[in-house]
């Protein structure tokens, strides 16, 4: 089991590596996307900037200018994303190319003992396709996702592909607070 484990973890960082590797050839090496990226960056200073400086005590002009600046960061952040949109397919169909292959491997096999059991509608998936009732044991599928979530991000932060803290910020997301409006 704890070589089915580590086997997991080295294929994950794998294919992270390939993954980042696949969008530097396709994306971020492109004059397009550091144009972008440049003018996201520079945009999300100067209007963080602009909010410090005037705070709360803003009159309309002031509040129209930050607001056609968000909206231009905005634009931007979306061709952004359409540009690395492209590719996102393409290394998609890949990885479920690789995911079954490997789902097929591994299939039927405990892989981890989990230390607790997971909610009711995880454990499809932490314990699919392995046979018996104990919840606690995880199929590949489940710990190939934990790893590779875990391990993309930190290997994006190392290679300099995750987006900066202030373009993150302004952007907000889905799971964060959206950006900061003034009223």
């Amino acid at each position: 089991m704890w070589s089915d484990t580590l086997l997991i973890v080295f294929i994950s960082i794998c294919t992270a590596l390939l993954g980042e590797g696949l969008t530097w050839l396709m994306v971020y090496r492109t004059e397009k996307y550091q144009k972008l990226k440049a003018e996201v960056e520079r945009q999300s200073k100067r209007l963080e900037k602009r909010k410090e400086a005037h705070g709360d005590s803003l009159d309309k002009q002031q509040k129209k200018k930050i607001e056609r600046e968000e909206e231009r960061l905005k634009n931007n952040n979306r061709d952004l994303s359409l540009v690395k949109m492209k590719s996102m397919f393409a290394i998609g169909f890949a990885f479920t190319a690789l995911l079954s292959m490997f789902n097929s491997i591994f299939d039927g096999r405990v892989v981890a003992r989990l230390p607790f059991i997971p909610i009711s509608w995880i454990q499809g998936l932490s314990h699919r396709n392995l046979h018996g009732e104990d919840y606690s044991e995880c199929s590949f599928i489940f710990l190939y996702i934990l790893c590779t979530m875990s391990i993309r991000q930190n290997i994006q932060k190392m290679l300099g592909f995750a987006p900066s803290r202030t373009a993150s910020k302004q952007s907000g997301s889905i799971f964060g607070p959206p950006p900061q409006q003034f009223k």
